[in-house]
C-alpha cells in the first residue's frame, strides 16, 4: 500500500516515459519492416516488454540499449512458435499481434491473463475472417485465448462490425500493406477514440505506407507495401503526463511537463484544454506544456469518446470542481484493464464525493474538494486507477492506494517521479 502525502501546493519540471500507444505502434511497424530502426526514447513497461517479446517469437531481432530500441525488421515473414503468445493484460497488443500472427503460415496461440479472458475481440476476429483468415476463440467467448491457422492475410474488402475499441482498426490498418491482394476496409456504427487511429496512419505514413481514409473514419484503402526501417523519436507519453497536469489543478500549483509537445500525435493531448476550461492557464514550455491553476475549479460537461484513457484523470480533478462535470459517451470504459467507468465511481463515492454512474457517462457534483475525506482505495489492477487518485491525495490526507505496484503496466517508475511534486 501507499499513503500519498498531501502537499500545499506543487510547483514541478518533470519528463514522462515514452508514449505507450506510439512505442507499440511504431514496435510493430519496425518488426515488419524491411531493414533496421531505431525507436528512440521507447516506453520500457510491462506492456512494452509482453509486445517485444511477443514480436522476438514471431522471428524479430530485437536488441534493447540505453534510451533506444535497435529492430531488425523480418519484412513481413512471421516465424513460427509453438509456444502461445502470452500477453497479460495487454489489451493493445493483444489486438494488434492476432492480427501479425494471422500474417503467418503457422498455427499460433494468442493467450493472456484472466481478465484478458474477459475483454472481447470479436469485431476483430470478424473483419480477420472477411480477408480470409482462419481464426476463432478457443473458449467460443470471443474473447482470448485465441486459436489462428495462419495462411497469410488476403486481402480485399472485409468489415468491421462496430468501432468501439479503436484497436482493432489500428490492428487491421497495421498488417494490411501486406495483405496477399489491396486491402478496403469499412466500419460498421460510430467510430471512438479517433485520435489513437490517427496516430496509427501517421505512424504508418513514417514507416513508408500511406492510407487513404473517409473524413468520417468509417472507410479506408490501404495499399499493398513494405514499410521501411528507419529512426523513429518516440514523444513523452500524455496520458501519464495528465496526472501531472492534474496535479497542478487539484492544488492550485503549477507543473511543466517538459516532453509532451502541444502538437502531439497523442489524443489525450485533449486533456489540457479541458483543464484550461476548467480554470487553468495553459503555457507552452519549451518542447512541453505548463498547466497552472489561475482560478477555482468549475464543472464542465464533455465528450470523453476519444479520450478514455484519461477519464479518471478528469474524474478527479472534477471532484475538486465546483459545480456540475457531466463525462459523457464512455461506455467503452467498461472493456479496459477493468470496469474502468463503475470503479472510478465506486472510489470517488468512498472518498465522499458525490457521483452517478450511467450506462454510458458519470456525473460529479463537485463542491471544491471540501466534503472529500481519506479512503483506501482500490486499483482493480488497473494502473490507470492508482495514478489518478494519486493526484486526490495531494490535497486529501489519508488517501492510501492498494495494489501500488500494478503501475509497472505503463509507468514503472511513476511513484519516484511523482515524488518529485512534494
Amino acid at each position: 500500500m501507499k499513503e500519498i502525502q498531501p502537499v500545499p501546493i506543487v510547483d514541478a519540471t518533470v519528463s514522462v516515459p515514452g508514449s505507450k500507444s506510439l512505442t507499440q505502434r511504431a514496435l510493430i511497424a519496425a518488426a515488419l519492416a524491411e531493414g533496421e530502426s531505431k525507436l528512440l526514447g521507447p516506453l520500457v513497461s510491462e506492456d512494452t516488454e509482453y509486445s517485444s517479446k511477443a514480436l522476438m517469437q514471431m522471428g524479430v531481432g530485437i536488441r534493447k540499449e540505453q534510451d533506444a530500441w535497435i529492430i531488425k525488421g523480418n519484412g513481413g515473414a512471421i516465424q513460427a512458435t509453438s509456444v502461445p503468445i502470452f500477453l497479460g493484460n495487454n489489451g493493445t497488443a493483444t489486438r494488434f499481434l492476432t492480427s501479425v500472427a494471422a500474417l503467418g503460415n503457422s498455427v499460433f496461440t494468442i493467450d493472456g491473463d484472466e481478465r484478458m479472458h474477459e475483454r472481447p475481440i470479436g469485431p476483430l476476429l470478424t473483419a480477420l475472417r472477411g480477408w480470409g483468415v482462419d481464426i476463432h476463440s478457443l473458449r467460443d467467448t470471443d474473447c482470448p485465448p485465441l486459436l489462428i491457422n495462419s495462411h497469410g492475410i488476403l486481402g480485399g474488402n472485409t468489415t468491421l462490425p462496430e468501432g468501439k475499441s479503436s484497436q482493432y482498426l489500428s490492428s487491421l490498418l497495421l498488417v494490411a500493406p501486406y495483405a496477399l491482394h489491396p486491402a478496403d476496409l469499412q466500419v460498421d456504427g460510430e467510430v471512438f477514440s479517433k485520435p489513437y487511429v490517427t496516430m496509427t496512419m501517421a505512424v504508418m505514413a513514417d514507416f513508408g505506407v500511406r492510407v487513404q481514409c473517409a473524413k468520417d473514419y468509417r472507410s479506408f484503402s490501404i495499399p499493398q507495401g513494405r514499410y521501411q526501417g528507419r529512426d523513429y523519436q518516440v514523444e513523452g507519453d500524455a496520458s501519464n503526463a495528465s496526472y501531472f497536469w492534474a496535479a497542478a489543478a487539484v492544488t492550485g500549483g503549477r507543473v511543466t511537463v517538459r516532453n509532451v509537445p502541444v502538437l502531439s500525435l497523442q489524443g489525450d493531448i485533449g486533456l489540457v484544454p479541458l483543464l484550461a476550461r476548467m480554470g487553468c492557464e495553459v503555457t507552452q514550455a519549451g518542447s512541453g506544456i505548463t498547466v497552472e491553476r489561475r482560478d477555482r475549479l468549475e464543472g464542465i460537461s464533455v465528450d470523453m469518446a476519444d479520450m478514455p484513457d484519461v477519464v479518471p484523470t478528469l474524474a478527479v480533478v472534477a471532484a475538486f470542481a465546483h459545480g456540475r462535470t457531466v463525462i459523457k459517451n464512455i461506455a467503452h470504459l467498461r472493456i479496459k484493464e477493468c470496469d474502468r467507468l463503475h470503479a472510478v465511481v465506486t472510489e470517488l463515492s468512498k472518498m465522499g464525493a458525490q457521483v452517478e454512474e450511467l450506462s454510458d457517462s458519470m456525473i460529479i457534483h463537485g463542491d471544491g474538494g471540501e466534503n472529500l475525506r481519506g479512503a483506501q482505495i482500490e486499483t482493480y489492477k488497473d494502473h490507470r486507477m492508482a495514478m489518478s487518485f494519486a493526484v486526490a491525495g495531494l490535497r486529501v490526507p489519508g488517501v492510501v492506494i492498494s495494489g501500488e505496484g500494478c503501475v509497472a503496466k505503463s509507468f514503472p517508475d511513476f511513484w519516484e517521479r511523482f515524488a518529485l511534486l512534494s
